[in-house]
């Protein structure tokens, strides 16, 4: 067993190796504080024939016993992954897979378990570090070690690793992945900061990186095996002289052709006849031709952008698309728009509820509610394929919150806007940047919908082309640009600054000049749109759509909750029989009552009003005589409050029986003369009679 550690914020991380799962490739245990997880990495000894991709699989597993909990269910096992077990294995998988060398087609499986579960906020970080190390020490060809740290700001400084309470405060929450070079990852939130600040912030996660990446290595010297060895595949320069010589003109003309289907459909067409004329041997050379024909068509746009600035569909590299949206098309919903850059359309739509349409969610962390989400889908037709509906993959899960993080840095509390929201965003056609859309999309939607954001939100995603020392960064990349390009940076904001972060690149990460002038160029690029989105709405609707709930709220005492509720529900369950409304009530005593008519809303807070009003010295009510007794009345002045109108406050006039007076389910006006420290009310109907005749005069 072999094991090393470095000390991160006053705690040991520890990676240890040799003790279990030792049948694995690579296994390594990483422990910070409470937290432990165990990173394992197998490859298939042989390579799968045919492939031209590296088959890679990553998952993240959280065990329900880390944290001391059962699952929950009629299984009481772990079942489908979670949302957050999803978006923790693209975290992994999207640092790792650049890093494994071209060539290398055999099957690999990256498992990270989380063993116990702590209150450092950190198993997705280290799954990161864990699953590196085990590549790192095992013989699976693997180029570098990387590291990650996860780092926040806290009153204006920045906080490595901040644990489950200081996440709470910070205004930036990033998760930075890089080598001992450079930042190979990053995805995170932030609340509208300074692109200046994030730069800052990159830099001080780097530093902590280095440290991370050199115990690695020290892991490696003590514990590492040999590398497979790896073929680079072979290029037959005769076959690719002779596809060069029937097909460079034609795919030359093909890649300047702006519309994508026509694009793609062009060089489908020089494709097929290339291989009907060339592919006439013995040997099937199909895949040879595909995989040249591949790197052409690669290497001619790439040097179209490098050489000439120009691209694909004709634009400059700091050019964005066309853009155009509309609002409120569609009738019945509470908020929708289309939003549109280039052949990129997203429709959004925006549903309002109640605190009842809540998201539970059951973590390790314990059970908490969402009142914000955004779903987005990826329909196969959006970019022209036939393809079977499934449930929502890992790339739709993805996007769909890097867009519901940009987003939820404008929407307002609960306080203030006590609806629960969810978006939903359908992809009606795509070429690139379509989660980037969604954020624009969305903003807008909340605006036709009503709700109170505070600014709109744009989204942009920048590419990058580099060869040596030729670099070009790309502004609102193509499909075909994120494809053949060597980053995807997906920056979202306001006009103050960033919300949301999103970086992956394909060359071993970039340097910081890069990041900086991909940063400046997003944010002008961002600005512009957003310009764009306030000529079709620059301020949420005053009022909200027809067919929105209302939510009407109120403060009750809370030793008042009762009376509302009353036994078993009995009350508040015929407040709603009578209204139709939805009522919520907090343990603060705050009401929200929901309905879309106004009228019934009305009638559930009078009724809320009756049960909880309390008595008032010197008030007239009109009361209604409950029971009758020698002495006097009780009169019901509002429901469930009564009062003593005892014989001598009856009438002017000496009576012998209140009989002779009052009749029970009489209304009678009264007064209350008296209020006692028992809370007994008395009350007199002769000053009530008295005032209202000096009124009269």
């Amino acid at each position: 067993m072999k094991k090393v550690e470095i000390e991160i914020r006053g705690k040991k991380l520890t990676l240890e190796t040799g003790k279990i799962a030792k049948q694995a490739d690579g296994a390594v245990v990483a422990q910070f504080g409470d937290t432990v997880v165990l990173a394992t990495a197998v490859a298939d000894k042989n390579p799968r024939e045919g492939l031209d991709f590296f088959p890679l699989t990553v998952d993240y597993q959280e065990k329900a016993y880390s944290a001391g909990k059962i699952p929950g269910g009629f299984f009481k096992r772990e079942g489908r992954p979670s949302e957050k077990e999803i978006l923790t294995s693209r975290l992994i998988d999207r640092p790792i897979r650049p890093l494994f060398p071209k060539g290398f087609y055999c099957e690999t499986q990256c498992i990270v378990n989380v063993l116990s579960y702590g209150d450092e906020n950190i198993a997705d970080i280290l799954g990161i570090i864990s699953m590196s190390a085990a590549l790192t020490i095992s013989n699976i060809p693997f180029k570098a070690p990387i590291a990650a740290v996860r780092i926040g700001r806290i009153a204006g400084s920045f906080v490595i690793n901040p644990d489950l309470r200081e996440v709470v405060e910070c205004d930036m929450n990033l998760i930075v992945a890089g080598t001992e070079d450079a930042v190979v990852m990053v995805e995170g939130e932030a609340q509208e900061i300074s692109e200046t600040d994030l730069l800052e912030a990159l830099d001080v996660a780097h530093q902590e990186i280095k440290r991370i990446c050199a115990v690695q290595n020290e892991l490696r010297t003590l514990a590492g095996n040999e590398k497979r060895p790896v073929t680079a595949p072979v290029i037959d320069e005769a076959l690719k002289n002779v596809i060069a010589e029937n097909a460079l003109k034609k795919i030359e003309a093909a890649i300047t052709i702006s519309d994508k289907l026509r694009r793609q459909n062009t060089l489908d067409e020089v494709l097929k006849e290339l291989i009907e004329k060339v592919n006439t041997g013995e040997e099937d050379r199909k895949m040879d031709i595909i995989n040249i024909f591949n790197d052409i068509e690669k290497n001619l746009v790439r040097d179209m952008i490098l050489n000439e600035n120009k691209r694909a569909d004709g634009r400059a590299p700091d050019e964005i698309r066309q853009i155009s949206s509309e609002i409120g098309i569609l009738p019945r919903t509470h908020g929708s728009a289309l939003f549109i850059r280039g052949e990129t359309q997203c429709l959004t739509v925006v549903t309002l509820g109640t605190s009842e349409d809540e998201q539970r969610i059951d973590s390790l962390d314990g059970e908490s509610f969402k009142t914000f989400m955004l779903h987005y889908n990826f329909p196969p037709f959006s970019v022209g394929e036939v393809k079977p509906l499934r449930s929502p993959g890992r790339r739709e899960i993805g996007h769909g919150m890097l867009a519901e993080r940009a987003l939820k840095a404008v929407i307002p509390p609960k306080s203030a806007f006590p609806y629960t929201i969810r978006i939903v965003s359908d992809i009606l056609e795509s070429n690139g940047s379509s989660s980037m859309a969604t954020v624009c999309g969305g903003s807008l939607a909340l605006m036709d919908a009503g709700a109170p954001i505070k600014s709109h939100v744009a989204g942009i995603a920048m590419g990058l082309i580099k060869e040596n020392e030729k670099v070009v960064v790309l502004t609102d990349i193509l499909g075909l640009e994120d494809h053949l390009g060597d980053m995807d940076f997906k920056v979202t904001g306001t006009e103050k600054g960033v919300t949301a972060f999103q970086l992956d690149t394909k060359i071993g990460g970039i340097s910081r000049e890069i990041m900086e002038n991909a940063l400046e160029r997003a944010r002008k690029g961002r600005l512009h749109i957003l310009d764009k989105m306030k000529e079709t709405i620059s301020l949420p609707h005053e009022n909200l759509a027809t067919y929105a709930p209302r939510i009407y709220t109120m403060q009750i005492r809370q030793e008042k909750i009762r009376d509302v509720i009353g036994s078993g529900g009995k009350v508040i369950r015929g407040i709603v029989e009578q209204t139709g409304v939805k009522i919520d009530i907090e343990d603060s005593g705050l009401i929200n009552i929901a309905s879309p008519d106004g009228e019934a809303a009305k009638k559930a807070i009078d009724i809320i009003n009756s049960i909880i009003a309390e008595a008032e010295l010197g008030k007239i009510y009109l009361g209604k005589v409950k029971r009758i007794l020698d002495f006097g009345a009780f009169v019901e002045i509002f429901q469930g409050t009564e009062g003593l109108l005892h014989i001598s406050q009856i009438s002017e006039k000496r009576i012998d029986k209140v009989t002779d007076e009052l009749r029970e389910g009489e209304d009678v006006l009264v007064k209350v003369i008296e209020i006692d420290k028992m809370g007994r009310i008395r009350l007199s109907r002769k000053e009530a009679l008295r005032e209202k005749e000096t009124e009269k005069k």
